[in-house]
């Protein structure tokens, strides 16, 4: 597969693609707790994972930019970038 994103909406991809696999799994895990009726669980699950992404999507496009800025303050620069 050839890339067709453009590098400035790597950000808004990532966000997508990170927040729908999130949203995907903790979803499914919720939904098998919480149910009885094994029969509707994809029905259900669905409708979750649908809402669920809608909220994590933007959630994440606000917290990433938040997150790394915390991560530039905390983590340690690498040795060998030092010495570069």
């Amino acid at each position: 597969m050839q890339p067709f994103i453009p590098r400035r909406l790597e950000p808004v991809a990532f966000a997508f693609l990170l927040s729908g696999i999130q949203s995907f799994l903790i979803s499914g895990i919720a939904t098998s707790i919480a149910i009885s009726d094994w029969s509707k669980f994809f029905e259900l699950w669905m409708g979750a994972y649908v809402s669920s992404w809608a909220i994590a999507f933007p959630g994440v496009l606000v917290v990433a930019p938040l997150v790394r800025r915390i991560l530039k303050r905390i983590v340690k620069p690498d040795s060998s970038a030092q010495a570069a």
